[in-house]
């Protein structure tokens, strides 16, 4: 248990800039603090003290604003970033090298004793806000977007957003075929944007994806054109980094719309 907290100490300097000595965070990070109790408490648990384990865990919820039932299972290197409003179930499992920030509820959907909470596999972080509910399991490497509710798996080193949660789809070789198409046309603004989820970001995506399959299909086919005897005169396409619109001055836009009866009131 010892050895534990120790590991729970140190690796606040991994995860957290913030941190400048070991007296600063065993004194002022509750992250570090509920941690401690909770391994106390969780030690009380195991040996039949389960009052005392509960009293112990509800004052360090007093001091921490983190609530974590003494029967709930964490692992080594374990982190609580600010830690505000935390919620970990009885039932819940969680292994190695994960991190949690503030908000962050395992929590259970059913009143049936019995396997109600998560279970986070190793190097798992969980953003703020976000909500895992029933006894779904987290694999290795996942991460939880923030104030997402994930209500199924996640499988091992994805990443899930969204109200259900929902894997964000990478493909490195779309993402290259983005960056191409965008520096061939001159535009970079969203080239190099991974899909999040922003509409806007997702919207131009989907259009550079599918400038990318017209242009294949074009030089295709010129390429077969070409094989028939046909000539083509490439020219490179125009850039549209440097594109502007053109500006127009008020009182000329006024007076185009003038008609030609209208006339000053003075004469």
């Amino acid at each position: 248990m010892f050895s534990r907290i120790k590991e729970d100490i140190s690796v606040v300097f991994d995860r957290d800039p913030a941190a400048r000595h070991t007296l600063e965070i065993i004194t002022t990070y509750p992250g570090v603090h509920a941690i401690i109790m909770h391994r106390i408490s969780h030690a009380l648990s195991n040996r039949g003290l389960k009052w005392l384990a509960r009293v112990l865990s509800n004052i360090a919820r007093l001091f921490t604003g983190i609530e974590i039932h003494p029967a709930a299972v964490i692992g080594r290197r374990f982190f609580i970033d600010h830690g505000m409003g935390i919620v970990i179930g009885e039932t819940a499992e969680i292994g190695d090298d994960c991190s949690l920030y503030h908000g962050v509820t395992l929590g259970g959907t059913s009143w049936t004793p019995g396997k109600r909470h998560p279970t986070l596999g190793n190097n798992v972080v969980v953003g703020a806000g976000a909500k895992i509910l029933g006894p779904i399991m987290i694999n290795d490497g996942a991460r939880i977007g923030s104030n997402a509710v994930v209500v199924k798996e996640v499988p091992a080193n994805t990443t899930v957003v969204g109200v259900p949660a929902r894997e964000v789809i990478k493909s490195d070789m779309t993402q290259k075929n983005r960056e191409k198409i965008a520096n061939k046309m001159g535009f970079d603004a969203y080239g190099a944007t991974q899909d999040m989820s922003d509409p806007v970001a997702k919207t131009v995506n989907r259009m550079l994806d599918h400038i990318h399959k017209m242009d294949e299909r074009m030089d295709k086919m010129c390429i077969q054109m070409k094989s028939l005897g046909g000539e083509f005169d490439f020219e490179p396409l125009p850039g549209l980094k440097d594109a502007e619109l053109s500006e127009c001055n008020p009182e000329d836009h006024k007076d185009k719309h003038k008609t030609p009866h209208s006339t000053d009131k003075k004469e």
